[in-house]
């Protein structure tokens, strides 16, 4: 049997957007935003024993009036090299571990865009990545209880 072995080999953004469709009349405005946050990660093996991971983060600010005053998407992504995991092990590092190491990445990133769009700073909140990963596997079970 082979040893276990985690590394991170590399973090990059994948992807990076920011819109600002309010602008310059956004700034203007009181500024109380409703800020909603949506949360994706993915993997995919492109090679053996190494995967890239891609976290994609949405985040939409609104106003009072839900009108749309940015919208960020960033996608921060890395490449890790697992091998020698029982594969229930592989599928909880990939679905939580992974995206948990990249998510400052994309925190920062987020911050950096909605700067640059001259909004005040943004700094999301700790995400348990573990526990979404959890909450995903039971629906999955659910579904596949119902299927059967």
């Amino acid at each position: 049997m082979s040893e276990n072995q985690f590394v991170l080999r590399r973090i990059y953004i994948k992807d990076a957007s920011f819109e600002s469709p309010q602008s310059p009349k956004g700034f203007v405005t009181q500024w109380e935003p409703k800020i909603n946050l949506d949360l994706n990660a993915r993997h995919t093996e492109i090679e053996k024993n190494l995967y890239e991971v891609v976290l994609h983060v949405t985040v939409t600010a609104k106003t009072g009036e839900d009108i749309v005053m940015y919208l960020v998407e960033v996608q921060q992504a890395g490449i890790f090299l697992i091998q020698g995991m029982e594969e229930e092990a592989k599928k909880q590092t990939l679905g939580s571990y992974c995206p948990n190491l990249l998510f400052p990445y994309a925190r920062e990133a987020v911050d950096n865009l909605v700067l640059k769009g001259s909004f005040p700073p943004l700094m999301l909140g700790p995400v348990n990545f573990e526990s979404i990963y959890h909450q995903i596997e039971a629906e999955k079970a659910r579904h596949q209880n119902q299927i059967q």
